[in-house]
């Protein structure tokens, strides 16, 4: 057994202290660190921009800097006073300002990276019961007991040994360096957002990359840290290996087809495509799926191995502009030629309707019932879609051949009685 030092608990000394001299200047000091903490952020936020200011209310700068400046203002004064007194009230005042700066940074890093949910307030809530379960421990000197206790059961895996408190922290460090990652990653994202010569495909592509990247080198970073060899890692890597031949094909395929759509530019967001019998604009190109908005509101989870592996129609992959057709049938002797001024006139006041290219009135044949015309026309917005554009036309059509006494024939038959 080794002979260990035992925990120092940090409320008796305090309590012993209630009547001292001593306890009245470690007040003041608090008091004055706290002064001279805010007095500190007020300077330095009036030396910031309006926008910079923004952002720092934003981002949650006041709950981190006000704690972090009275800490750093708590710890001088506790330097200068321990040469001629105890200091057990700032001894107490530290640990408490540590928890409660690490608590306000935690809070403003998963409010930055995450948005607002039920989940996301379990997780701060989650945060702070363990840093102040903590900080309990430590100032009631049982912490060091309880790192033992957790230390001493444990397990083998190989040479490696592996106990409940190394897994504990493992967990706690891999969490942190995760979300210092997803937080980095956050930061050049919004990089990439800003760099105007990538392309939206391309920024999507870097950003879901180096948040991959960083999440893996954080693990890798932070298991050693703790005492774990990341060779145990090879059974779980060999375990997924298993797993991917045998049941999660598709999903690693989804995976590689979501990079390759958005490294080879096929489709990009904001494109109106056609798969299948769905119609609609590309909202979201995730790792997994694609998000396609349709006209009325509706959005369709496509796989992305459909869209690399069937035929995708992309209504603005090289021009926006798009080609509409609206048929129309006139009885046979028709002016053809007040017909097609008919038509044309119908396109008046339709703002959508491009004037280059012209559009045109085609014949395109003679039926059983009359002569197929077709009015085309381009438009440069497919996005919004063609139904109620061809009604308003088609109106217009109705009005035009009603003024012009043009006549749209429906099927009949000439019967002829033969007299034998």
């Amino acid at each position: 057994m080794m002979n260990e030092k035992p925990a120092e608990n940090l409320l008796q000394p305090l309590l012993n202290d209630l009547g001292d001299f001593a306890l009245i200047s470690q007040a003041i000091s608090l008091v004055l660190a706290f002064a001279l903490g805010w007095l500190t952020l007020h300077l330095i936020r009036r030396q910031l921009s309006t926008q910079l200011q923004a952002k720092w209310v934003e981002h949650g700068g006041n709950r981190v800097a006000l704690p972090a400046l009275v800490l750093l203002f708590a710890v001088l004064g506790r330097s200068v006073l321990e040469h001629w007194q105890s200091v057990h009230l700032l001894n107490l005042a530290v640990p408490l300002l540590v928890s409660f700066a690490i608590v306000q940074a935690s809070f403003a890093l998963l409010r930055r990276i995450f948005r607002p949910s039920p989940a996301l307030r379990v997780f701060e809530r989650t945060v702070s019961w363990l840093v102040w379960g903590v900080l309990a421990l430590h100032i009631t000197g049982y912490l060091d007991g309880l790192i033992a206790a957790l230390d001493a059961i444990g397990f083998s895996v190989g040479k490696q040994r592996l106990s409940l408190y190394t897994v504990f922290l493992a967990l706690i460090s891999i969490a942190v360096s995760l979300v210092v990652a997803l937080w980095a990653a956050r930061m050049i994202e919004q990089r990439f957002i800003d760099a105007a010569p990538l392309n939206v495909n391309m920024k999507v592509a870097l950003t879901k990359l180096t948040r991959g990247l960083l999440l893996v080198v954080a693990v890798l970073i932070t298991l050693p840290l703790v005492g774990i060899d990341i060779t145990v890692l090879s059974v779980f890597g060999g375990a997924l290996g298993v797993g991917l031949g045998l049941g999660l094909q598709k999903i690693a395929s989804n995976y590689v087809s979501g990079f390759t759509l958005l490294l080879d530019q096929s489709i990009r967001i904001g494109d109106v495509v056609t798969v299948g019998d769905r119609f609609g604009q590309v909202q979201r190109i995730a790792t997994r799926y694609t998000v396609i908005r349709a006209l009325d509101g509706t959005e369709a989870i496509i796989p992305n191995e459909s869209l690399i592996t069937t035929t995708v129609i992309n209504h603005t992959l090289a021009n926006p502009n798009n080609r509409v057709a609206v048929p129309v049938q006139v009885a046979y002797g028709t002016d053809l030629d007040k017909a097609r001024t008919a038509l044309l006139s119908a396109l008046s006041g339709q703002i959508r309707v491009l004037q280059e290219p012209s559009p045109a009135v085609l014949l395109k044949g003679f039926a059983e019932s009359g002569i197929d015309l077709e009015l085309a026309f381009w438009i440069a917005d497919p996005e919004e879609g063609q139904l109620l554009l061809k009604s308003d036309i088609n109106w217009a059509i109705w009005q035009a051949f009603q003024r012009e006494g043009i006549e749209i024939p429906y099927p009949h038959r000439v019967v002829e009685i033969l007299n034998k």
